[in-house]
């Protein structure tokens, strides 16, 4: 029997994730275009850009070459759909600065405690 867990729906998305992406022969790039350009097409919320900015950044995209992806599907998903993103994903790239300088901070101030300690 499976034990239960604190985050269940986290856990089932992570799966499905991980499954798609060992199935998928796409390279990088490929599959982070595919799944932003569906997630614009799906008018997806902001927090399910989440789980594709930092991929996005590992894969070394621009804000450029995202503006060009929502160039490039504009006429097939729609203006109204195409600004919605645009925003979701402003909105979720600075989710993600935050925590990255949040992380920062916290490392910052571990090394500067472990130093007084020291």
């Amino acid at each position: 029997m499976a034990t239960a867990s604190e985050t269940p729906v986290l856990d089932t998305i992570a799966a499905m994730t991980i499954d798609s992406v060992e199935h998928c022969h796409m390279d990088e790039r490929t599959l982070i275009q595919a799944r932003i350009a569906a997630l614009v097409a799906m008018d997806a919320p902001a927090i399910s850009y989440l789980a594709h900015i930092n991929p996005a950044i590992k894969a070394d995209f621009t804000v450029e070459q995202l503006q060009d992806l929502l160039v490039a599907i504009a006429p097939v998903v729609g203006t109204a759909r195409v600004m919605s993103a645009a925003g979701h994903i402003a909105r979720a790239f600075g989710v993600t600065l935050a925590l990255a300088d949040s992380e920062a901070e916290a490392i910052a101030q571990a090394e500067a405690d472990s130093r007084s300690t020291s």
